[in-house]
């Protein structure tokens, strides 16, 4: 097909956004055929690592099946081709992690912060730059800021020395309007590649990243069947299959493409994402995506609806890394006497 607009670098988060959906549970060998098959792909970037980044495997959070460096290094022996990614939150992850990162082989790191937060990256987008890899930041719950917030906090971090600046769809809230208005607003901000990060509740996540695309987004981020948290994230092999049929050029074989979705369907997920009730509700209320599992069972525990328990944590506002407020949440509501 004719290439009519501009190349998009597709970055492939499925082996560690994925490990959301199965309690970051993936082993070494889950991980080897999967980076394989979309090294073989030519898939650009493939992101490995815990659901919450480097040195994030704990209690709070999920502990990981295999640790970091295991799931760096078993990517980094078949990744021949795709660079190698991680993320990092300050907070979880320390500056030795992105030592211990770059040593075995990452060639990416992105450092995500609360999308008004971007002054917690400062330190280590420096560190990173020093190590020698490419630094980029992150802004998470990006729904949670207005376009003119979000262009300041990218343009914070590329003070910071970020090679790149991506926002998260943390809680699959927007409809492509808002995606549009944000890019926009960033790209007019930055003179560094800007990414988009997807995810599915309200089943716009191809569709809001086409959207990013048309806003002046160049990497967008994308899982392969979706696997992601929650409702899942951008579905990988859709997305390169709709930016082809758009002229968009991202250097992928989709046919060997759509065999490393189908063995990822095999091999790393017991079922492809959907669009369930609970996840639907998690987009209506602007919650993260990734606490789907913690806040079924909170309610189940309270004896509250899931829904209302969506809504109360989007009252609260509640962030990634607040799993503790969950709980407390579906307490307060059963207190209440708020009807199941």
């Amino acid at each position: 097909m004719t290439e009519t607009g501009p190349v998009v670098i597709v970055h492939d988060p499925t082996l560690r956004d994925g490990q959301h959906a199965i309690r970051h549970q993936l082993d070494a060998e889950q991980i080897r055929a999967y980076a394989a098959a979309a090294d073989a792909a030519g898939v650009p970037v493939v992101e490995v690592g815990h659901g919450n980044g480097l040195g994030a495997s704990s209690y709070q959070v999920g502990h990981s099946k295999i640790s970091d460096e295991e799931m760096l290094s078993t990517a980094r022996e078949v990744l021949t081709r795709s660079k190698m990614a991680a993320l990092m939150l300050p907070g979880w992850a320390t500056s030795d992690d992105l030592r211990n990162a770059v040593r075995h082989g990452v060639d990416v790191v992105r450092v995500a912060a609360h999308c008004t937060e971007a002054t917690v990256t400062e330190r280590h987008l420096g560190v990173i730059r020093e190590l020698g890899a490419e630094a980029q930041g992150v802004l998470l719950m990006s729904h949670m800021a207005d376009p003119d917030q979000l262009a300041e906090q990218c343009a914070l971090m590329v003070e910071y020395g970020a090679q790149g600046v991506c926002v998260f769809d943390s809680a699959g809230h927007y409809l492509p309007q808002d995606v549009g208005a944000r890019i926009a607003a960033i790209t007019a901000a930055v003179d560094v590649p800007v990414a988009f990060h997807g995810h599915n509740n309200l089943g716009m996540a191809v569709a809001n990243s086409i959207a990013a695309v048309e806003a002046g987004a160049r990497v967008i981020d994308a899982c392969a069947r979706g696997f992601g948290a929650g409702a899942g994230n951008t579905q990988l092999e859709v997305l390169v299959a709709v930016l082809e049929r758009l002229g968009h050029g991202t250097g992928i074989d989709l046919r060997l493409l759509a065999d490393a979705a189908d063995l990822a369907e095999r091999v790393l997920m017991p079922t492809p994402p959907t669009i369930d009730s609970v996840s639907l509700a998690s987009g209506l209320s602007g919650v993260f995506s990734g606490f789907k599992k913690p806040a079924l069972a909170a309610a189940e525990l309270a004896g509250v609806h899931p829904w209302d328990l969506f809504a109360e944590l989007g009252r609260r506002r509640v962030t990634a890394g607040q799993e503790d407020v969950i709980p407390d949440a579906a307490r307060d509501l059963a207190a209440q006497g708020v009807p199941r």
